[in-house]
């Protein structure tokens, strides 16, 4: 509950409130030219000081959660994320509990082997200038984004409709086996084995619908010394776009490894 007596100005620093309701033998002294009691000030004065230490571990924990933010953010961009939310766990030392509010802004330093800002961070907080401070802390950021869910069953060999996901909220600091943020990601490609309702998609569980069946004809494109040429063949494995797989040359009956290139079409790997 707020002291009326005191107030903090834009440094937190304790001031006495102007115009603050003092109690009637208060009014009295005033009335008699004198000041307002001292027991009545350092009972001010103390509550201020048992708020500054909250002040600091106010600072603190905003600062750290600045400093997430700006690594995330980056990292996201970087990765062409969307919808990120950031929060984080931080781990105060007892000796924040002493530590008065900073007039100036605080300083964010790693100092861990953190690869990464999902991992867990090793930090510096130190407040500068004359009569500043500094500790060490432990931080783990809790970074939110949509994620793509399984809506019901998806059986295995399924090619996954806009019907078949939704997205769910997902702490990537702990999806060490993947995800995806966008629905359209994971619509038409197939999945690997059955995948449960509500189950996260990762790599891992799904593939690109194949381009190419086994026994489907298909036409080999080849170009040398910028020279283009087609032959009818036919295919004799599945593959996805990016797959070598093996080819007969319907004309020359010959076998070759060719590459996928899209629906039907291989590509000479000669």
């Amino acid at each position: 509950m707020d002291n009326p007596l005191i107030f903090k100005d834009k440094n937190h620093k304790c001031r006495p409130r102007s115009g603050a309701p003092l109690p009637l033998g208060a009014w009295r002294d005033r009335a008699r030219g004198k000041a307002v009691s001292a027991a009545l000030l350092l009972l001010a004065l103390g509550t201020c000081e048992a708020r500054a230490a909250a002040s600091a571990a106010e600072q603190i924990n905003f600062a750290v959660e600045t400093h997430l933010r700006q690594a995330l953010e980056l990292e996201a961009k970087r990765q062409g994320w969307q919808g990120l939310r950031v929060s984080h766990a931080t781990d105060l030392p007892p000796r924040a509990a002493s530590l008065s509010p900073c007039s100036r802004s605080l300083r964010v330093r790693p100092t861990g082997p953190a690869a990464s800002p999902l991992d867990r961070q090793r930090l510096e907080v130190s407040c500068p200038g004359t009569g500043g401070w500094s500790l060490s802390l432990n931080s783990q950021a809790n970074a939110l984004l949509p994620a793509a869910h399984a809506l019901g069953i998806i059986e295995r060999g399924q090619t996954i409709g806009a019907g078949d996901v939704k997205l769910e909220p997902l702490n990537i600091a702990r999806a060490n086996r993947g995800f995806f943020n966008r629905l359209e990601e994971v619509v038409g490609m197939d999945a690997k084995r059955r995948i449960r309702p509500n189950q996260l998609l990762t790599p891992a569980l799904l593939a690109e619908t194949l381009a190419v069946r086994r026994g489907q004809p298909v036409k080999i494109v080849a170009s040398q010394d910028g020279i283009e040429a087609s032959a009818s063949g036919e295919a004799l494995a599945d593959g996805r776009p990016g797959d070598v797989i093996r080819v007969r040359n319907l004309r020359s009956q010959n076998v070759i490894d060719a590459k996928v290139v899209e629906d039907g079409v291989v590509s000479s790997t000669f």
